[in-house]
């Protein structure tokens, strides 16, 4: 009997889906607007995810459903009641967003991913099969090595040189081209009353970034300090979980998203698990989450 499986990937910038068929090809794909609750509300993220499910499955056949993953950010306890809500969908399963990053990084072995889009977040496999999940704490906390991060700092950076009370640098400029705006209180006021501040501030993180791969002292140092703060939750990870790991025995651990794999972020991780000695074996992390899922999906068979 043929029957379709639904795959899910939602954050803060968009929510991704995929439609498999009964031999577990990419049948349909979706693309609508962040679902993640602590940015767009409560009320508004099932919506935007049901409207999500019903345009991927448009003019489709009435086949059965025979499972629907969603991996999604925000509360796993919203998300479960959001999900028993949904009808025709088969059996409807809820997972964090960082499950299939993690699955695309290790392939279901122990190991560990690090993650940065907008926000950010490590998770890790154990070597007993657990799962652990360290950052994520959301823009208003940091996300340390995220958009938001490197955008926060590079803004905070630039404004204290319109001041005068910072030394020049190309941020500055950077921010006036950014923004159209001249001076220190325009600028400011621009980030403080900006209805999506989140996304607002984190738009300015690949200048940031482009300004560090450039030779920027100043850009170069926020990169290497927000990175490094995500270093320190790493450090946490590996000891706790991998305290048996070593060199010559490293345990894999994704970089995933485009920020992470930017050379001036790739590189300063690098130089930290070099001089931290990580027992790790980097791994650039290329393909879309969205995959991560499609290959959760398979492997149920």
């Amino acid at each position: 009997m043929n029957a379709w499986r639904i795959g899910v990937d939602g954050g803060g910038t968009k929510t991704e889906c995929i439609l498999l068929d009964a031999a577990g090809r990419v049948a349909n794909r979706h693309t609508a607007p962040g679902c993640n609750p602590s940015l767009v509300g409560h009320e508004r993220a099932p919506v935007i995810l049901r409207e999500a499910l019903q345009a991927l499955m448009a003019g489709r056949s009435p086949d059965p459903i025979s499972r629907t993953l969603l991996c999604l950010a925000g509360s796993r306890s919203f998300w479960k009641e959001a999900a028993s809500l949904l009808e025709g969908y088969g059996p409807v399963e809820t997972a964090p967003d960082s499950l299939p990053v993690l699955e695309l990084a290790t392939r279901g072995q122990p190991g560990l991913v690090l993650h940065a889009g907008t926000g950010s977040f490590l998770a890790a496999r154990a070597t007993d099969g657990a799962l652990h999940y360290a950052g994520g704490l959301g823009w208003r906390f940091g996300d340390c090595g995220s958009g938001y991060d490197v955008g926060r700092r590079g803004i905070a950076r630039a404004l204290l040189e319109l001041q005068g009370w910072a030394e020049p640098s190309r941020l500055a400029a950077a921010l006036r081209q950014h923004t159209g705006l001249t001076d220190y209180i325009a600028n400011s006021r621009h980030f403080h009353l900006a209805p999506d501040a989140h996304a607002s501030i984190a738009s300015f993180a690949p200048h940031v970034v482009e300004l560090a791969g450039q030779g920027d002292v100043a850009a170069q140092r926020i990169v290497a300090d927000s990175i490094a703060e995500m270093a320190a939750l790493v450090d946490a990870m590996l000891q706790r979980l991998f305290p048996r790991a070593t060199a010559e025995r490293p345990i894999p651990c994704g970089v995933s998203g485009a920020l992470l794999n930017t050379p001036p972020c790739l590189q300063a991780l690098q130089a930290l698990a070099a001089n931290r000695a990580w027992p790790v074996r980097l791994q650039p992390i290329l393909e879309p989450p969205i995959e991560g899922v499609r290959r959760l999906l398979l492997a149920s068979g």
